[in-house]
């Protein structure tokens, strides 16, 4: 089975580039010929990583993408064409995006089978927090665009409730349902790393569109009221969309010695900064779908405090993650919920233990076997493993 991945990849830091690497790093360890079809990005150009078959063919904005992975895939002749997509993959602004989204129709229409990891659903995008003039228009084009998706031999969603979306407003029949999946290693949690007289609050993320830290950072006075020895460590980087956020928050915070910027974190710094922290914050608005750092929260064992968002629960639900909610409007009501965790470390032991276990039953190896055998049924191949991944629904 030959398959080409089309999807960001480092050093690229666009959306879905670190998931994409997990993606391809499994299927290297899983001895499976495979070619990234990657993103060409700004900035100085950087080694390749070691062990992987990268082509650069497409570009974020670029109107002429299609065009440009078509030709790779004519040369590669793959077996499999995997897309791993959120709406703005090929572009922030409407055209480009759209265009990029009509890549997989054309792609199978050229003969290639066709299969499609869809991390989130334009219905379930909250728009308000992304500074577009005319949303309905916007949503009416996603619709669009998710028909054309949906023309792919199969598509994989990361919820439930996202099938369900797919099955009754489009009448999609061709449908799997994969968890997101612990992105490395899982690491049991241990107390010793985690200082015992302090409380570290961590929030990662792309900020300044629909995550925003604005409600941690008022609540972080209340919280230093009861738990002196609280602090906050903020990592990440801002939304390619919000320039100069981080920049603005860090003039203002930057002198306050409870708040530490730690700027963007490389995957190899994630094991010191997530095992000494005592609990990861999610301080979203909305939903860009399941989240990709309450999964890495989980690989270390780390407890969870998160904005009551559909999504978010329902991943709760779905995948067994040990995960408090607070209102995303109230900087009160989220003091509330740290304060308490701070002052219950039998309850944050709960929770490490919890998010542990999931993070034990959904591992990359797992969940890319499950691809490969919805690959090989495409293919009417023999499954190459028998292993499943806890919670997959296969569309094959």
């Amino acid at each position: 089975m030959r398959i080409a991945l089309v999807t960001a990849f480092p050093p690229s830091r666009h959306h879905l580039s670190e998931y994409g690497y997990h993606l391809a790093d499994q299927l290297r360890h899983s001895g499976v010929d495979f070619t990234v079809l990657g993103d060409r990005y700004e900035g100085p150009q950087l080694p390749e990583l070691s062990g992987f078959r990268v082509r650069r063919c497409w570009k974020v904005g670029r109107l002429n993408n299609v065009r440009q992975i078509l030709a790779a895939l004519h040369e590669i002749r793959p077996d499999i064409v995997w897309f791993n997509l959120v709406y703005s993959t090929f572009g922030a602004t409407a055209l480009p995006a759209f265009a990029g989204l009509c890549t997989p129709a054309l792609v199978r229409a050229a003969k290639f089978r066709v299969h499609i990891t869809l991390h989130h659903l334009m219905e379930n995008c909250d728009l308000r927090h992304a500074d577009i003039a005319f949303p309905r228009v916007y949503q009416f084009a996603g619709s669009i665009a998710t028909r054309l998706l949906l023309r792919a031999d199969s598509v994989s969603v990361l919820l439930e409730r996202y099938r369900q979306v797919l099955m009754k407003r489009y009448g999609a029949t061709h449908i799997g349902v994969r968890p997101h999946g612990t992105l490395g290693e899982p690491h049991p949690p241990d107390r010793r790393m985690r200082p015992p007289n302090e409380f570290r609050m961590l929030a990662l993320g792309k900020w300044g569109r629909y995550k925003r830290l604005e409600t941690l950072l008022e609540a972080l006075p209340a919280v230093l009221a009861a738990v002196p020895n609280a602090s906050l460590l903020i990592a990440g980087c801002d939304h390619p969309n919000r320039s100069g956020y981080l920049a603005r928050l860090a003039q203002k915070w930057g002198a306050n010695t409870h708040v530490k910027f730690l700027g963007y974190l490389d995957e190899d710094h994630f094991e010191d900064v997530f095992c000494s922290s005592h609990v990861a914050v999610l301080p979203y608005l909305s939903s860009g779908g399941p989240s990709g750092v309450a999964h890495i929260a989980v690989r270390f064992g780390l407890p969870i405090v998160a904005a009551h968002i559909d999504d978010l629960v329902q991943l709760a639900e779905e995948e067994g993650i040990a995960l408090d909610t607070y209102d995303p409007h109230s900087s009160a009501d989220l003091a509330d919920r740290l304060i308490a965790l701070a002052r219950d470390p039998d309850r944050q032991a709960e929770m490490a233990q919890k998010n542990y276990q999931t993070a034990l039953n959904s591992t990359m190896p797992r969940i890319v076997a499950s691809y490969l055998d919805e690959f090989a049924a495409l293919l009417g191949q023999s499954p190459p493993s028998e292993v499943a991944a806890k919670g997959e629904v296969s569309a094959a």
